[in-house]
């Protein structure tokens, strides 16, 4: 009795072969499981990448968008071989107070007699004081630079980034704001060669230049801004006035780039092209090309 008990009672394990029978069927289902799962996942990843290569295009592309309508009339410039594009970015403009208004009525931006030495480089601005784009405070601001008819390249004097003393210049710093009086670093309207004065009397508010340089061997896209104007356009990154620190790298991956402008035939509108590849190639998420154009206002 006590024998036939213990027979019962003894405990028994897995045989060899039915571990190797266990495992064999386990690796036929990992297999079976592996080639359904696996396409559609890499799939989705393909998918996904491919996805946030186009947001990043796009996000570039609004960002350049948006500074070239916000550009100084006649101020884009492209590099030759279309890697680099700058422009003067405007915050707003106005009407400033001119030799043809009526006297009294405060400080005029003068192209003909020189301002007193004795008192402060200033004019008035006509009517109420410009704002930022929500109204919410006053859009001049030191630091800033005034200009006037900007003609570009063919109307220098009339040309916000040759100034000099042998070119002349429509461009002076704003040094002072106090309600609708604007004091500037210096006075360069009635200095030969003097620029010609605005039909209308405006003048717009710069900020900063912009460029936007692509780096084919890097594969990014930069935009810098925040540097002293130049007469000629910067094309080299990492160096002044592109320094490192004031770029902001807006598109990594990137495979062709070319920036292009050009005058349309009525002569107050330019045209800027944008074509812009990102990307690997021969891979899975291959490369995407986004080509854009936006128009320029050239009227000064």
């Amino acid at each position: 009795m006590r024998n036939f008990y213990n027979a019962r009672r003894r405990p028994r394990g897995f045989t060899l072969v039915e571990m190797v029978i266990v495992i064999v069927i386990t690796g036929i289902i990992g297999a079976m499981v592996a080639v359904f799962i696996r396409v559609p996942v890499q799939g989705y990843i393909d998918t996904t990448a491919r996805a946030a290569l186009a947001d990043t295009a796009d996000t570039a592309a609004r960002r350049l968008t948006r500074d070239v309508r916000l550009a100084l009339p006649n101020s884009v410039r492209v590099s030759n071989d279309g890697l680099f594009l700058e422009l003067l970015l405007t915050k707003t403009g106005g009407r400033y107070l001119s030799d043809s208004d009526p006297s009294g009525l405060g400080s005029v931006l003068s192209f003909e007699t020189p301002p007193d030495t004795s008192l402060p480089l200033n004019f008035t601005v006509v009517g109420a004081m410009p704002a930022d784009a929500l109204g919410a405070r006053q859009a001049i601001s030191v630091g800033d630079q005034i200009v006037v008819y900007n003609l570009g390249g063919a109307g220098a004097p009339n040309n916000a980034y040759a100034c000099s003393a042998a070119t002349g210049c429509n461009r002076a710093p704003v040094t002072g704001v106090a309600g609708t009086v604007v004091t500037l670093g210096s006075y360069p309207f009635t200095t030969a060669p003097a620029p010609l004065p605005s039909p209308s009397n405006r003048f717009q508010v710069v900020s900063t230049p912009v460029t936007y340089a692509c780096d084919l061997k890097s594969g990014t896209l930069t935009r810098y801004a925040g540097y002293v104007i130049q007469a000629t356009q910067p094309v080299v990154e990492n160096t002044v006035p592109l320094e490192a620190k004031k770029g902001a790298l807006l598109a990594r991956q990137v495979t062709a780039c070319r920036f292009s402008y050009g005058i349309l035939a009525n002569v107050q509108r330019g045209l800027v092209n944008i074509d812009l590849s990102l990307g690997a190639a021969n891979s899975n998420t291959g490369v995407l090309r986004l080509v854009q154009q936006v128009q320029a206002r050239n009227t000064p």
